[in-house]
């Protein structure tokens, strides 16, 4: 962990010192970087207890704080007293514009309350009358852009790229003569008033961590209004790289056979990637760890709220403070199911939120001894033929007595006749691999892959066009935004899609 400790301490050091970083010529950041990093280990005591905060180490510093965030029955009764307001019912909602024809838009256009929106992202001291552009407007944009351009730069969206051959004064896209994208943002349509890409990185920028999850939630309330977070629902977590283009590697050194890496941009690292044929096996930038939800009934799966950090780090960090965060913004949590990389094995994430967890057995957990690869039998000892019979649950592992009968086993009066088996990585996790209910749970999980092929594919989060961890942690959250829309539209279903009925296993009971 000191290789981490390390980097945490120039991460802040960086920030601290040089708040200009992203001006300083490359030339400089090397300078700078090779300097900081020779000072920090210089002046380490390798045989001090590390008291850096595990969210520092992780690189969440940022999105370790729930403090301020709504939960679905809070955002309930904001939207009800606001709803209710007086002074709300004097400027109710505006009327559907005519100019949006696309009944994708239409949809997503009546959803979306201005002034709900405006007051959630407001700040003390904030007035409209301070501005032309409203935080409602820079939101719509972020949301079309997700929606229906998420291929193309923003310079390009907001066509101040003088270097495409297709450049004109005025957007194609959100120009004078595209009225429907206009007044889906909020533009006036008589008058050349513009968002340029600066206005919309300084709007993700000034967006707090509080902001973009609320706004999550905001989602998640017409996602659950409109009957989609019923109960029939598995939960899985699950993790994607996000790739940040043009790093270049500022400086290096090993502690401990364990690389520091700083890069131009200090946030981001280097870790391995999945298995991929066109691909390096490592990736310099992000890992996006999220909490999906799957509908047992179809099989149909969908985004709810991630995390962002570094590459580097391991999946099985991030189980905790991603099930904090879900059961933060009021989700029901009761079974959730990942990979090998997520696990549990001390039962602390359990004690922590109750919640249960299903994965496969890691290979390179070796099974207990007197227990048959083949049947999963457990046996008392090297002596014992007579398989033994499951108990259940008791503090940190799984009980099993003796299941001979009445003058079966000559050993009885000599042997205990129980066996305590801790909890593990593998076959012994808190619920037992093996059994019906996490066959069919693993079963189910197969669908949780579906939101990573829409975030990446669909709306465009698979090219990252922003240069930082904040910036890059807003646009995750407009992607899963607006994946959460285009399910509520339904406009991108497919008219015969397939119904697969699965049985939802229940977490009471293991």
């Amino acid at each position: 962990m000191h290789h981490k400790d390390i980097k945490a301490k120039i991460r802040k050091q960086l920030k601290i010192q040089y708040p200009n970083w992203k001006r300083l010529s490359r030339k400089k950041k090397k300078a700078v970087a090779k300097m900081v990093l020779d000072e920090v280990v210089n002046g380490y005591n390798f045989s001090q207890e590390i008291k850096t905060p595990m969210a520092e180490l992780l690189g969440l510093e940022e999105q370790s704080s729930f403090s301020g965030i709504m939960d679905l029955e809070a955002m309930a009764r904001f939207i009800d007293s606001h709803n209710n307001s007086f002074l709300f019912k004097l400027h109710r909602k505006k009327e559907p514009s005519l100019h949006i024809k696309d009944e994708e838009l239409r949809v997503i256009d009546d959803l979306l309350d201005d002034q709900i929106i405006n007051k959630l992202l407001s700040y003390k001291g904030y007035s409209p009358a301070m501005r032309d552009l409203l935080p409602s407007h820079m939101l719509r944009a972020e949301l079309l852009k997700a929606l229906k351009y998420p291929e193309i730069s923003y310079r390009k969206f907001c066509g101040d790229d003088k270097s495409y051959k297709g450049y004109k004064e005025n957007s194609d896209y959100i120009g004078m003569d595209n009225k429907q994208n206009r007044a889906f943002i909020g533009l006036p349509l008589n008058r050349r008033q513009m968002i340029s890409h600066v206005q919309m990185s300084q709007f993700r920028k000034d967006l707090t961590f509080r902001q973009l999850v609320n706004l999550t939630v905001y989602i998640l309330y017409h996602f659950k209004d409109c009957g989609f977070l019923d109960d029939n629902l598995l939960h899985c977590v699950d993790s994607t790289e996000l790739a940040v283009d043009c790093q270049q590697l500022l400086a290096t050194l090993t502690i401990d056979g364990q690389k520091i890496r700083i890069y131009d941009d200090v946030d981001c690292d280097c870790g391995r990637r999945r298995k991929k044929h066109d691909k390096s096996i490592y990736v310099v930038g992000y890992r996006m760890h999220t909490l999906a939800a799957i509908n047992a009934a179809t099989g149909h799966s969908f985004p709810l709220i991630s995390l962002l950090a570094p590459a580097n780090h391991h999946d099985s960090h991030f189980l905790g403070p991603l099930l904090g965060l879900g059961q933060a913004i009021g989700l029901e949590l009761r079974l959730v199911t990942a990979d090998e990389a997520y696990y549990d094995s001390d039962g602390a994430i359990f004690e922590e939120t109750g919640v249960h967890l299903v994965k496969p057995p890691s290979s390179k957990v070796a099974l207990p001894e007197n227990v048959d690869g083949q049947t999963m039998q457990v046996t008392f000892d090297d002596l014992c033929e007579i398989p033994m019979q499951y108990v259940g649950l008791e503090s940190q592992g799984h009980e099993f007595k003796c299941d001979a009968a009445a003058g079966q086993c000559p050993r009885a009066t000599l042997c205990p006749q129980f066996r305590h088996i801790d909890f593990d990585n593998g076959y012994f996790q808190r619920i037992l691999y093996g059994s019906e209910q996490v066959s069919k749970a693993l079963d189910i999980r197969k669908n949780g892959e579906r939101p990573f092929n829409l975030i990446k594919k669909r709306e465009g989060l698979e090219q990252v066009r922003v240069r930082s961890q904040h910036g890059l942690l807003a646009r995750c959250t407009f992607t899963t935004m607006a994946t959460l829309l285009l399910e509520m539209a339904g406009t991108r279903r497919k008219k015969k899609a397939k119904q697969v009925q699965l049985e939802l296993p229940e977490a009471v009971g293991f």
